[in-house]
């Protein structure tokens, strides 16, 4: 008996079998969405290529919202239901999930070169239990974990990448790029994803916008601008995950995820200055440490805590 797993993004699909507890690392295979035109098809072909299993359980992390046992990805025209998953791997136990609740899941068990201490926090802190994830990449979200008294955690569902910016950052983007051009930043998510990274340095350099993959590579080669959309950036995500820090209060940590998280964690000292820039309640961001999940398989290993 085997439990299939499915981490599925917009771009790529990665599925991998668990058995006796953990994840067979062997099975850990990725497929292309272009190739596929439906998600069973990539089931399908995944079994095929496994020699056809006894399925016991299917738990699948989906980039998009989950509601009724039902889910379709935000950036791909791919719908998924726990009822026709059942049928198709002849599973007794089907959940969809998520990807931010995978990865919610995940966070006991992240370690070693899958988690990077980005900020630490004093060893004899007050511990509550709670964690939170911050997904910075192609979109935003977050989610809120609590440690529950049998083991395990639960992992709590959110929107938070569609609520509107906090005042103060509202106040320092206008500052920053002027009236006119803060129209395009009406979410947290638009200014805090990928596409908010691209925005903010176009509206900053008055040219058109370029990747966020190509303004990284711009800072990193010394060119000015691009540093200064770097430093601007930073100092907002820190504002932001100081707001976060007081909302959730994750003295057990806050886990940044994505490519957007990835390219700001050589900025740290930017960031923790503003963390930590106002006086009141500063001892909540004091006390929470910030990390950097960098294991590929995380919503994975989330998803088979999920079906525990």
């Amino acid at each position: 008996m085997a439990i299939l797993l499915a981490d599925v993004g917009g771009t790529n699909a990665r599925l991998a079998m668990a058995r006796n507890g953990g994840i067979d690392r062997d099975t850990v295979t990725r497929f292309r969405g272009d190739d596929y035109a439906t998600f069973d098809d990539v089931v399908r072909q995944f079994l095929q290529e496994q020699d056809q299993p006894r399925i016991s359980a299917v738990c699948v992390a989906v980039a998009g919202p989950v509601s009724g046992g039902r889910a379709r990805l935000t950036n791909r025209d791919w719908d998924f239901d726990e009822d026709r998953l059942a049928r198709l791997a002849d599973a007794d136990r089907v959940r969809l999930i998520n990807d931010l609740t995978a990865l919610g899941y995940a966070t006991p068990v992240l370690g070693g070169d899958g988690l990077a201490t980005l900020r630490p926090a004093p060893a004899g802190r007050a511990r509550n239990g709670q964690g939170l994830v911050v997904n910075l990449g192609t979109g935003f979200n977050v989610c809120a974990v609590r440690s529950l008294p049998g083991g395990g955690v639960a992992a709590l569902e959110a929107e938070e990448g569609h609520t509107r910016l906090p005042v103060h950052i509202h106040q320092r983007l206008l500052e920053a790029v002027g009236q006119g051009a803060i129209t395009g930043f009406s979410s947290t998510e638009e200014l805090f994803a990928g596409r908010g990274l691209s925005r903010l340095h176009a509206a900053l350099t008055g040219t058109p916008p370029m990747r966020s993959e190509g303004i990284d590579a711009a800072a990193a080669a010394g060119e000015a601008a691009a540093g200064a959309t770097y430093d601007l950036f930073v100092e907002l995500v820190g504002l932001l995950c100081r707001e976060l820090a007081l909302r959730f209060m994750p003295l057990d940590g806050m886990f940044l995820a994505g490519s957007v998280a990835r390219s700001i964690a050589v900025r740290m000292e930017r960031f923790e200055a503003a963390f930590l820039s106002e006086p009141y309640m500063r001892h909540i961001p004091e006390n929470t440490p910030v990390f950097l999940i960098r294991d590929d398989m995380a919503a994975l290993h989330g998803c088979l805590a999920a079906l525990s």
